[in-house]
């Protein structure tokens, strides 16, 4: 069986938490080529820019060879053809991301049938993290330590004592 050759990996990645980069760092063990491609996502209101978003995850994923950090602002189905993607991997934390990742992955087979989506799970300590929880215990002058690499901690420190 021939493995695929190019995943596409999106999310806001706002920030990237110790979750995805398992994700990333499982994926990039399947495929060929992984891109991590980061949503503009300007109408969710991110904490951090899009350019801030790439250089946080592209430094900390750059040990990975076959891991390529994008930024993107159109149509995931634009953008997964864009990169000649043949499979789009998400995550999947709990049973309750499953509906709403279901109806993704069959909105995306309707506009791209050529591209097949993957879930994976996530390591169990990371079930239960978001992004969103990590800014909100960061917020609030929490520990994440646990839940995002130091980068990410540094930068969530700079933004909360502004």
């Amino acid at each position: 069986m021939t493995k695929p050759t190019i995943a596409i990996y999106p999310g806001t990645f706002d920030p990237i938490t110790n979750g995805h980069a398992d994700l990333v760092k499982r994926g990039a063990k399947i495929f060929d080529q992984l891109v991590v491609a980061i949503a503009d996502s300007r109408r969710k209101g991110p904490l951090f820019s899009l350019e801030e978003r790439i250089d946080m995850t592209s430094t900390i994923l750059a040990p990975l060879n076959n891991v390529q950090v994008v930024g993107f602002d159109t149509l995931l189905a634009d953008f997964a053809t864009e990169v000649n993607a043949n499979v789009i991997l998400r995550g999947l934390r709990a049973v309750s991301d499953f509906e709403y990742e279901f109806q993704l992955a069959s909105m995306n087979r309707h506009l791209i049938p050529n591209i097949e989506t993957m879930f994976l799970t996530p390591a169990e300590q990371y079930s239960f993290v978001s992004s969103s929880l990590i800014k909100e215990i960061a917020m609030l002058d929490g520990d994440v330590s646990e839940f995002a690499d130091p980068i990410v901690q540094a930068a969530l420190k700079e933004k909360f004592s502004q």
